[in-house]
């Protein structure tokens, strides 16, 4: 494949994985006002564990498979190429089977580690018969994860990237019309919607194996054809594959289960917490603002920013393999200040207009508990963006081992305290915690940065300080703005006030912070290069 067919295939499967990434956020503006915070709680229950179920059923494979068969690929081995298809598929098969078992079966005991039996709002039955809903996908999922490797392995991106959005798009149909069925033409109960949004993912799984199978149909023909051309046939035993591929795959699913522990945590412990200092009649609405509505606005800059960040790993590995430490260090901070430049402003801006915000997309029930939640989680943004970066930079520099020490020690102090600040501090104690514990993930990661390769954070740290004094200013206009449209606009009662609000906000705060980005070059340092939408605005 040629080198310009292979950059447009991967920004194909960039804009598909940032667009059903989009898409997953959006939808739940709708599902939650169909539904209510009491809702997408039970909702959330059985998704958390259902993502780390999947994320460990699945151990990294696929992205392992699309780094096995481009290795061997490029030795003009496509026999083996297409074994490791066969083995990895009948693995991913095995170990989804085993994992729906698990979730299945045990959705009692998941859901009494999640409730009290005594407790308000959601139901222990309820929570259990959502869970069991949202299992069948892993019968699924993992299998067609390895087919989407193996297509990427072969440099061919679209069927990955058409399926992704395929697979995306059915299942929010499927949940929003299902939901909507039920609730406003059925009449059913809320509990019962919920069922059929988690069983979305099964739905949405079969929509993208009917895309990858039309895909293989149309292409098996060629790889068949390059198997029956190669000279050299070498049948290196299974286990010797095996080994291989889960060398490739542990660093993959570190970074994979990082975010999702930490909710997983927050969903067996805060509710029982809750119940403890009195305040149980309320969980279920504070859980769902932070984990998942806060959870989804909130991951929004950090897809951003991860995204550009991420772009740079492959030439990080690259840099560090050839020994141009220089060219190393330019390109861990160029990584470490997109996170910052972009994730920084959105934070205190979540924060500032965390009300209208949240008041404006999901709805002014319980806004004075969902708005003040949601403030508190927007600072988990910077952690967990820095987190995911620091820990794929570490694999760049092959010390990708240390990630489990770092997630670990970030995890066991989430465990730790958890309980103890969320009775103390009521809902945002559990926040308060998730900072503290990925702040930890985050300075280990950097530490180990700096001593593996004697990288210096001088550069970091004085355009970080730039970046900082132009957010300060950002607020000061944020401020203002509150201030004088706050006079005739009630953004805590008036849900199209609290749009309008918000849609001010944002833009003028953006506007402010990206004209003193422009202006002070400050994005050309970070980037490397002019803006060129930028100097046609500005310009003008």
């Amino acid at each position: 494949m040629s080198s310009s067919n292979f950059l447009r295939g991967t920004l194909l499967l960039t804009g598909a994985s940032f667009l059903s990434k989009f898409l997953g956020m959006i939808y739940v503006i709708p599902f939650a006002n169909m539904v209510g915070e009491t809702g997408t709680a039970l909702y959330s229950y059985a998704y958390i564990p259902y993502t780390i179920l999947l994320s460990i059923a699945t151990v990294g494979v696929p992205l392992a498979v699309s780094k096995f068969v481009a290795k061997y690929n490029t030795l003009n081995d496509y026999y083996t190429s297409m074994r490791m298809l066969k083995i990895g598929s009948l693995l991913m098969l095995i170990t989804g089977f085993f994992a729906f078992l698990i979730m299945y079966f045990g959705a009692d005991l998941i859901a009494s580690w999640t409730k009290d039996e005594d407790s308000k709002g959601v139901t222990l039955e309820e929570v259990k018969s959502v869970i069991q809903m949202v299992s069948f996908a892993l019968i699924i999922i993992p299998s067609m994860a390895i087919m989407r490797g193996f297509f990427q392995g072969n440099q061919s991106m679209g069927p990955t990237a058409v399926s992704q959005v395929i697979e995306q798009i059915i299942r929010i149909m499927f949940l929003l019309v299902s939901v909507f069925v039920v609730l406003e033409i059925v009449g059913g109960t809320n509990a019962t919607a919920i069922g059929f949004a988690a069983f979305s993912a099964f739905v949405g799984g079969i929509a993208s194996w009917v895309v990858l199978a039309f895909y293989w149909k149309k292409r098996k023909k060629y790889l068949d054809t390059a198997i029956e051309n190669q000279k050299e046939k070498v049948t290196i035993p299974v286990r010797d594959l095996l080994k291989e591929l889960f060398r490739y795959s542990g660093p993959f699913v570190l970074v994979g289960i990082a975010i999702p522990m930490y909710q997983l945590i927050d969903q067996f412990t805060f509710g029982h917490a809750m119940t403890a200092r009195g305040d149980g009649d309320i969980a279920d609405i504070a859980f769902s603002a932070f984990n998942l509505q806060g959870h989804k606005l909130v991951i929004i800059p950090v897809t951003i920013a991860t995204g550009l960040s991420l772009a740079l790993i492959p030439e990080i590995t690259s840099a560090f393999n050839s020994n141009k430490m220089q060219k190393l260090n330019a390109q861990i901070n160029q990584a470490l200040q997109i996170i910052m430049f972009f994730v920084l402003p959105a934070v205190f801006g979540l924060i500032l207009l965390a009300d209208p915000i949240y008041g404006g997309l999901f709805g002014m029930k319980n806004l004075d508990i969902t708005g003040e939640v949601f403030a508190w989680y927007a600072p988990v943004a910077l952690t967990f963006a820095f987190f995911t970066v620091t820990s794929y930079i570490l694999q760049g520099v092959e010390k990708q081992n240390f990630t489990l020490i770092s997630l670990s020690a970030g995890i066991l102090t989430k465990i730790l305290l958890n309980s103890i600040f969320i009775q103390i501090f009521a809902a945002k104690g559990a926040i308060i915690v998730t900072l503290i514990s990925t702040f930890i993930a985050v300075l280990l990661n950097l530490w180990q940065i700096k001593k593996a390769i004697s990288f210096n954070y001088r550069k970091f740290y004085k355009l970080s300080l730039l970046m900082l004094i132009f957010t300060g200013i950002m607020v000061i206009v944020l401020l203002v703005v509150k201030y004088v449209f706050g006079l005739f606009l009630d953004v805590h009662e008036n849900r199209i006030h609290a749009v309008l609000m918000m849609v001010i906000g944002v833009t003028a705060g953006g506007s402010v912070y990206l004209y003193l980005g422009y202006a002070s070059t400050l994005f050309e340092r970070i980037t490397g290069r002019r803006i060129a939408i930028l100097d046609r605005l500005i310009r003008r």
